[in-house]
């Protein structure tokens, strides 16, 4: 282990701690938020992109952030990670219109999600094989307590100030971490730093001059953005300097399609084009091509699955084309990963104990979604509660998560992964099933209905630190970023694709007990066939624990690193540093 490493480590997992809660820092703000850009409580459809937006960009970029962090020092990804990220937060912060947010809402989403396969490399990188379960543990408890950070950060900003004010207590956050990662010079894997040209020769003083002159075109770009978005009323209601602030199309209004911000987006294109030739070769070695269409994919996954209202839909509005177009996508993915001589996923990367993994993330994934979001359900159907007093029954849940997280990357020291996660998810199995049981009064019982839920959410946290350490064992260990990105995007297409399958049997055991009223207009029957319906998602999400606590027995019964020695720092194939 470096040194430096455990305080490397703790500025990651803050950084992924901050991205984690921004993931649902907006369950309170989003009609306020909604309020802010024009968008009536009435049209609450037209928010769904805010959501949407931000898990879209979190997906879609994490197997190239993923690819990319193999190729490059893991700090110089969190760096540029959460570069995005803070950008993303004050985007949206000064958001008045609803494509500006939702692009905001994306590049938030582009910066965190790219957080969680770095950090978890990072700890590849720092810790040796065999010690790695404590910090898997705390990265993983962290990530999880942003469901809980989150909604109560954002109810705390509320109580003092307005929706604006949470996304830029984000970029102050972000500009910390990022100030604490700057003070650490040592780097996580040091490589030999390459011999510069010299500072007389014509290469050397073009190179300077190609970065200064990018430098200052990014501090135009930032600058005429800022303005573009922030519009501020000393120069828009000036008859000199107020006219590059006039829409192109007065009835709109919008602040980004006027000659100002015209110029800003050709102020980032000439950015562009200046540092091509520091990043186009590293993306294109990472394999743009195969990212890009798996991105499609994953893309298209999220936005028919994300968009569509749990309990009354399978598929989102725009369900219909997405899907095929998804599929296409993900059939050219797979043949270009056949047929690339340097895929985006090395061949030889996924083996052994990296299948299991996978598959045990997807199976976890549908069983958390279908607790986070049918617990609610439930509470809202029986007792009347509002979104936010029914989000609160599941804090007994979520506290439980990030707790069974760390205890689970401690039992690691001691036990193999799947004598850790096969328990676990067994409990967790055994809870969502007596859940499913639940009738109308059961959650006026606070003791029996805390038990389930505590039982439910440490299953799930004693699983996440053994599915990574088994899955980072036995990943080649220049390919620690791209099996780390696979696991989190196991798990968020479980969590998608899960929802909508159990969902779509709920839907349909709900409207077989509602063909069999005698009366269809029975308010107290219907309200039956709901709590079935209900009742219907928990079981299948206790199956598919179930089912993950069998297949997490391949994830290895002896400790990582047991019986071998441990080598670490050499790679089956040399990380190159950009």
């Amino acid at each position: 282990m470096l040194r430096g490493a455990h305080a490397l480590l703790t500025v990651a997992a803050l950084a992924v701690a901050l991205a984690a809660a921004d993931t649902y820092v907006v369950v309170l703000a989003l009609t306020d938020m909604m309020a802010g850009v024009g968008v009536g409580i009435e049209s609450l459809q037209k928010g769904t992109p805010i959501i949407s937006g931000f898990l879209l960009g979190y997906v879609a970029v994490l197997p190239l952030i993923g690819r990319v962090s193999d190729l490059m020092d893991r700090r110089r990804i969190l760096t540029w990670c959460l570069v995005v990220f803070v950008l993303g937060s004050a985007v949206t912060a000064v958001a008045v219109e609803l494509p500006v947010m939702v692009g905001g809402r994306l590049l938030q989403g582009l910066g965190g999600g790219g957080l969680v396969p770095a950090t978890l490399a990072l700890v590849a990188d720092l810790w040796p094989p065999g010690r790695r379960g404590m910090p898997l543990g705390i990265v993983g408890a962290v990530q999880e307590l942003g469901s809980v950070l989150g909604p109560l950060l954002g109810a705390l900003v509320l109580a003092v100030a307005g929706w604006r004010e949470i996304f830029w207590l984000n970029v102050l956050l972000g500009l910390l971490c990022l100030g604490a990662l700057h003070l650490m010079t040592r780097r996580p894997t040091p490589a030999p730093p390459p011999t510069p040209a010299p500072p007389s020769t014509p290469t050397g003083r073009a190179e300077w001059w190609r970065r200064a002159t990018a430098y200052l075109v990014g501090i135009l770009a930032l600058t005429l953005t800022a303005l573009t978005l922030w519009a501020p009323e000393l120069l828009t209601s000036s008859i000199a300097l107020g006219g590059p602030f006039v829409p192109f199309d007065p009835a709109s209004g919008s602040r980004a399609l006027t000659p100002i911000g015209a110029v800003a987006a050709g102020a980032w294109l000439l950015l562009g084009v200046l540092t091509l030739g520091r990043w186009l070769p590293l993306l294109l070695r990472a394999d743009l091509l195969g990212a890009t269409l798996l991105a499609v994919a994953l893309g298209s996954l999220v936005l028919t699955f994300s968009t569509a209202d749990p309990e009354s839909e399978v598929l989102g509005p725009w369900g219909a084309w997405l899907l095929p177009v998804g599929g296409l996508a993900a059939l050219a993915f797979l043949l270009r990963q056949r047929l690339a001589a340097d895929p985006l996923i090395p061949h030889g990367v996924v083996r052994g104990r990296v299948w299991p993994a996978l598959l045990v993330s997807v199976l976890v994934g549908a069983a958390i979604v279908a607790v986070v979001v049918d617990v609610p359900l439930l509470s809202r159907l029986t007792q009347g509660t509002d979104e936010t007093d029914a989000a609160l029954v599941l804090v007994r849940f979520l506290v439980a998560v990030p707790v069974g997280a760390v205890l689970g990357g401690w039992l690691l020291r001691r036990v193999g992964p799947a004598l850790v996660a096969a328990p676990g998810l067994a409990v967790t199995a055994v809870s969502v099933l007596a859940m499913a049981r639940w009738e109308r009064s059961s959650l006026d019982e606070l003791v029996a209905t805390t038990v389930p839920l505590v039982g439910a959410g440490l299953g799930v946290g004693l699983a996440i630190a053994p599915v990574n350490d088994a899955a980072l064992a036995d990943a080649r260990d220049d390919g620690h970023g791209t099996v780390s990105s696979l696991v989190v995007v196991a798990r968020m297409v479980g969590m998608v694709v899960g929802l909508a399958l159990l969902t779509s049997v709920g839907l349909r055991r709900f409207h077989d007990e509602v063909g069999r009223l005698p009366d269809p207009t029975d308010t107290e029957a219907l309200l039956d066939a709901a709590v079935v319906q209900v009742q219907t998602v928990l079981t299948g999400a206790g199956y598919a624990a179930a089912l993950a606590a069998v297949l997490a027995l391949a994830l290895g019964l002896r400790p990582v690193g047991h019986g071998r020695a441990v080598r670490h720092g050499q790679d089956d194939g040399a990380r190159t540093h950009a």
